[in-house]
């Protein structure tokens, strides 16, 4: 027993996540927000703090993704919301197999199908003649959505000018310009065209391991391919393994997992992020 403990503790990480939000509602709103991260699988809340200003009412529910959801009314005028939680996950990057192989569309899972379709932002009907010009004649499996991310990730500058809740897969293949978000719905896009299942995935993303300078901290999004008979993680905007990845909810695409939806008028004024490693007294490692 004290061995399998201390095997745990020598492969696990710490990771300090949070945000705190501020609005301004001209009356009593009806929101849920999306910001715990995952608690299960390859996550452990270790613990975790809420907070609303003014006091909000609220209770917690479960979506239809499985995503940890809370819903609220908030007040009208300002309102702040912050989440702070420490969450242990592994201390290994990413998985990688590049043996995995791809499933005939016959083969898959009838719950995994939802995510061979167009969705809100993940276009592949429109897409799929450029898919298969792109990708046609690359080999099944692994290879092919890591050509996918590879092309994505050359081919689309990071520039959040450009970005806007309407953006989608197509606005971004014609840009060559957008957010993680907009890397993550090009790259499920395709994937989606190559009969390739591939869901939309947002949390917090630690900057470990990570040469500095380091940019400002904020909510990542990246995607997850279902190959072999389990879900692989799929990073185009970084192209990388990468180690701490807090997954907080997946859907179809953006549209599943918006970090807050308001029922109302309201006004955005701040948002920050935090995503650090901690050490053993619960303070940032760097």
């Amino acid at each position: 027993m004290l061995e399998a403990i201390a095997q745990r503790s020598e492969a696990a990480l710490q990771v300090r996540v949070g945000c705190a939000l501020a609005f301004e509602f001209e009356r009593p709103t009806p929101a849920v927000f999306l910001v715990r991260p995952e608690d299960g699988g390859s996550h452990h809340v270790i613990r975790e703090d809420w907070a609303t200003q003014p006091a909000a009412v609220y209770h917690d529910y479960t979506d239809l993704f499985g995503n940890a959801c809370r819903r609220l009314t908030l007040p009208q005028g300002g309102v702040s919301l912050r989440y702070d939680a420490i969450v242990e996950t592994s201390s290994q990057p990413d998985a990688l197999d590049w043996n995995v192989e791809q499933h005939l569309v016959q083969d898959l899972p009838d719950e995994v199908l939802v995510y061979t379709l167009p969705s809100r932002y993940c276009l592949s009907d429109v897409l799929g003649d450029r898919a298969m010009q792109l990708f046609g004649s690359t080999p099944r499996g692994r290879g092919c959505v890591q050509a996918i991310c590879d092309w994505v990730h050359e081919h689309v500058s990071f520039n959040a000018e450009t970005s806007t809740p309407l953006t989608t897969a197509v606005d971004v293949f014609e840009s060559g310009r957008g957010v993680c978000r907009d890397y993550a719905h090009l790259a499920i896009t395709f994937c989606r065209a190559m009969s390739i299942p591939a869901r939309y995935v947002f949390g917090y993303l630690p900057d470990i391991d990570v040469p500095p300078p380091y940019p400002a901290m904020d909510f990542c999004a990246w995607f997850e391919a279902y190959l072999g008979g389990m879900w692989w993680t799929f990073d185009p905007r970084n192209n990388e393994q990468r180690k701490g990845r807090i997954r907080i909810a997946l859907g179809r695409d953006a549209l599943d997992v918006a970090m807050v939806t308001t029922y109302g008028v309201s006004k955005f004024n701040t948002m920050s992020v935090w995503a650090d490693e901690v050490n053993d007294g619960g303070t940032p490692a760097r």
